[in-house]
């Protein structure tokens, strides 16, 4: 597991683990943080989700880190490489490689996803294997749609699509992509 584990300036990206749960308990239970991920989880979710993550970790389907700051040694959200598993996705897109990440309101505006989310796409390109990297947001998450662009992702109208797991004012859900060669340039 040490071997994934990555590191950027300031920050820890560390593999989901069992310690994480009551911070998680109380992350995903924050409106403002969830607001643009379909809202707060209960318990049972949050339990289901985490146990989900930790058992892709075994065949690495997809991974999920916890991005700690490494000076304050604190939790400052989660990252991830995942498939994109939505029914509502365009047949093209389901199964994809997605990136994907949130931070808790206090830690905004201060680099930290994308600083985390470069770090992940260097994982999936440079270790990884992979040709292609999508990730979605709505226009209502502008923070989001920004960062995809300073990262390089381009948007992908063709795979846009409303996703009945969120609210109205979250849809349509817009696709970004960025491809190896997009990346080895940058």
């Amino acid at each position: 597991m040490a071997d994934l584990v990555l590191a950027t300036e300031r920050l820890d990206l560390r593999p989901v683990s069992e310690a994480d749960l009551s911070w998680l308990l109380a992350e995903m239970n924050t409106p403002a943080v969830m607001r643009h991920l379909g809202g707060p989880r209960s318990e049972q979710a949050v339990r289901e989700s985490l146990a989900a993550d930790l058992a892709a970790l075994a065949d690495a389907t997809y991974i999920r880190w916890t991005i700690w700051h490494r000076d304050a040694q604190c939790r400052v959200r989660r990252t991830g490489l995942f498939h994109v598993r939505s029914p509502a996705a365009p047949g093209g897109l389901r199964g994809q490689r997605e990136v994907g990440w949130s931070l808790a309101s206090a830690h905004e505006g201060h680099g930290y996803a994308t600083e985390a989310a470069r770090a992940v796409l260097a994982y999936a390109f440079e270790t990884a294997g992979c040709e292609a990297v999508y990730a979605q947001a709505s226009d209502n998450n502008g923070p989001s749609t920004r960062m995809m662009a300073r990262l390089g992702l381009t948007r992908v109208p063709e795979f846009d699509y409303d996703d009945p797991e969120y609210e109205p004012e979250e849809n349509p859900t817009r696709v970004y992509r960025v491809t190896r060669s997009q990346w080895s340039v940058q």
